[in-house]
């Protein structure tokens, strides 16, 4: 039921993406910090980044559009995308991507000013058709991976918005503040695979298990499908607050 409910909840946030699509530009923070102006995607990173030192990834799981999208994809290519140094294209994406902001932000001139709906038509993203030509254009880049290299590819190789969450996790971690995770009881585990079967992120959460590092993946989004598809509960829910 747990699953439904977030696979429901997921794809709902992608049928709101044209409306949303703004809150997560990572050009219109760029073009908000030229003029000084701190914009909904500002907003909305700046909550990522603090939401993750408690809960990690679950954004990922349970609200991105772009998870929801790249899950709807995962239907024509439900392979596990290939994992190592492809992972870290995305932060070679998000540190020039930070550097332009910051540029942008010491060269503007005006004064500092909120505007959440920035750039947007009364909160709205897309209220005319020729937005819908970059719309497509980021659905584009958004599929691309996923349909060539399998499960949510693009959160592992391209997202500008999971290092945010992956070091907001690990400044929690280093603040020793409770966080969740998913644990596991190694000694009761058999071995079957099946979590690893149904994780949409393609990783091999059985081996992860044997090797104790379930809790320490910073490509885990706590979506909890390995936990509800567990057949003797090894796996489970837990907010730790480690010393």
């Amino acid at each position: 039921m747990r699953q439904k409910i977030r696979r429901t909840i997921i794809l709902i946030s992608f049928l709101l993406f044209p409306i949303t699509i703004y809150y997560f530009s990572p050009a219109l923070i760029i073009q908000g910090a030229a003029q000084h102006i701190i914009n909904g995607s500002f907003i909305v990173f700046v909550l990522m980044f603090v939401l993750s030192m408690f809960l990690g990834r679950v954004w990922c799981g349970y609200l991105c559009p772009a998870g929801g999208l790249q899950e709807c994809v995962g239907r024509c290519n439900d392979k596990p995308a290939k994992q190592g140094w492809r992972d870290n294209i995305k932060y070679v994406i998000w540190i020039i991507w930070i550097g332009i902001i910051v540029t942008a932000f010491i060269m503007g001139k005006n004064e500092v000013t909120i505007d959440p709906f920035f750039q947007t038509d009364h909160g709205i993203s897309i209220s005319e058709i020729y937005g819908y030509v970059i719309y497509y254009g980021v659905i584009l880049i958004l599929v691309a991976p996923a349909l060539i290299h399998g499960k949510r590819a693009t959160c592992h190789y391209i997202c500008w918005m999971a290092p945010f969450m992956v070091i907001g996790s690990k400044v929690g971690r280093f603040l020793h503040l409770p966080q969740l995770h998913v644990e596991a009881d190694k000694s009761a585990c058999v071995s079957c695979g099946r979590c690893s079967k149904v994780c949409p992120m393609g990783l091999d959460v059985k081996e992860m298990v044997s090797e104790g590092k379930n809790s320490k993946c910073s490509e885990c989004i706590q979506c909890g499908a390995c936990i509800d598809e567990c057949p003797k509960k090894v796996l489970k829910y837990k907010m730790v607050w480690r010393r």
